[in-house]
């Protein structure tokens, strides 16, 4: 039993999954947020662009 934990923590294998599922869940998180904070940005953009046409043409 105490090879076996002994064993247990100098396995490394386990640690750098972990680690490569932490960081591709951070640059995920980063990449939604970017996304939709340019998305809304956008939004407001292309609005004051047809606002500013509306009130031109009318």
């Amino acid at each position: 039993m105490v090879q076996f934990v002994k064993k247990f923590w100098q396995e490394e294998e386990g640690v750098t999954a972990i680690e490569y599922g932490l960081i591709a869940a951070l640059i995920a998180v980063v990449i939604i947020g970017s996304v939709t904070f340019v998305g809304d940005n956008l939004n407001k953009v292309f609005k004051y662009i047809a606002d500013k046409l509306a009130a031109t043409t009318a």
